[in-house]
């Protein structure tokens, strides 16, 4: 380990051995405009089925210990159409925009004036409280 390299050369003793997979959903409306899509139950589109359809490509002949979804619809269906039988985790559920949830990262800049990420400036109350970064960090790893 080097002060500019916080990673260990090599893994704990405890750590599982194999390779961890994501595979993202496919493309929705808002996804296709660029709109923060977190909690907002959108389907795919036709295009983002067929993109569904080829990651599932990617993917076979992988020999899955555990496969799991969001349980919202576009997470869902893109685990389906890629092939795979996911377990639906309601920790692993969109990160909650709040405020921001729909709107682009463009229009959120323009309001504000400045180069507002998510990660680095979090997200306000909307019709849902929205959660920082730290919150969903903290739920993830309990979903696995």
């Amino acid at each position: 380990m080097t002060e500019t390299d916080p990673l260990p050369d090599r893994p704990a003793p405890d750590n599982p051995q194999g390779k961890l997979v994501l595979l993202r959903h496919g493309e929705t409306d808002w996804s296709r405009t660029g709109r923060h899509t977190g909690r907002t139950d959108i389907p795919l589109t036709p295009h983002g089925e067929a993109l569904a359809s080829a990651a599932g490509e990617l993917v076979r002949g992988y020999d899955f210990r555990l496969v799991l979804s969001s349980p919202l619809e576009r997470a869902r269906r893109t685990a389906e159409l890629a092939g795979l039988h996911a377990d639906i985790d309601p920790l692993l559920v969109e990160w909650d925009y709040g405020g921001y949830e729909g709107r682009t990262t463009k229009d959120i800049r323009a309001e504000l004036g400045y180069n507002w990420t998510a990660f680095e400036h979090g997200v306000i109350r909307g019709e849902t409280p929205g959660e920082t970064v730290e919150e969903v960090a903290a739920r993830a790893p309990r979903g696995c």
